[in-house]
């Protein structure tokens, strides 16, 4: 992290899949630790695939991309496990482990991490039973409605403290009631000093988080040059 509390700067970033057009084209913006972004746009506007490039899934076709005051873009392969263990990652399809149970899928990054067993329980119950799924904490994720595995990836996500917590459409298989919860538990996760960018389709979410910055994309260019907006719109000062 940089002393002015940057923790991820976009240099006219660009990306393409093979030889098809830019998907997303002459990102420049500056992501600072503690603060809490949605990024907004209609479907296809590429929000998936530049979380795709937060959460280092991918590479840039063109640009440059500093993340906790490193070039990620050079940084060896070998150095990237370590780099993402920073990074809490949400993904709108769920990824949970299917042999594994709830428990163990949300223990996963702890053990990973080195955590001793006598200390990874404790708090793998508590962030199971705040996602309200204290009853199927030994299901499989097979056994798992939708909203379910939804909540256990969004516990497994934040388990771990991450640095910067990228949610792709985190709220999409939940009701409103327990929506407003997680995104509760995004806040308070990002009040103890977690970086969180939320990419959602469901502007009333903006409305939950007054202090939030918006990122909207349009057609793979971010709509406001500085690429953080206030709810009601209003620039930074």
């Amino acid at each position: 992290m940089t002393s002015d509390g940057e923790i991820i700067h976009f240099d006219n970033v660009g990306l393409r899949y093979g030889t098809d057009r830019e998907v997303l084209s002459d990102l420049t913006f500056t992501l600072h630790a503690g603060r809490f972004y949605f990024l907004t746009g209609a479907s296809g506007a590429g929000k998936t695939s530049l979380l795709r490039l937060l959460y280092l899934a991918q590479r840039p076709s063109r640009g440059a991309i500093r993340m906790f005051g490193t070039d990620a873009i050079t940084l060896p392969r070998a150095r990237l496990p370590v780099m993402r263990r920073r990074i809490g990652v949400v993904f709108q399809d769920f990824r949970l482990i299917e042999h594994l149970s709830a428990f163990d899928n949300v223990a996963l990054p702890l053990r990973v991490a080195g955590h001793a067993e006598k200390d990874i329980a404790g708090p793998v119950r508590d962030i199971l039973e705040w996602v309200g799924l204290t009853d199927r904490i030994d299901a499989s994720p097979a056994t798992l409605s939708g909203g379910e595995q939804q909540r256990v990836a969004i516990a497994r996500a934040v388990i771990a403290r991450p640095a910067m917590l990228v949610a792709d459409e985190p709220t999409g298989n939940v009701d409103p009631d327990m929506a407003a919860k997680l995104i509760r538990l995004f806040e308070m996760l990002n009040r103890q000093g977690t970086t969180v960018v939320v990419a959602t389709h469901d502007l009333d979410l903006l409305r939950k988080v007054p202090d939030s910055l918006i990122m909207r994309l349009d057609k793979g260019r971010l709509s406001d040059p500085t690429g953080a907006l206030r709810y009601p719109p209003r620039k930074l000062t």
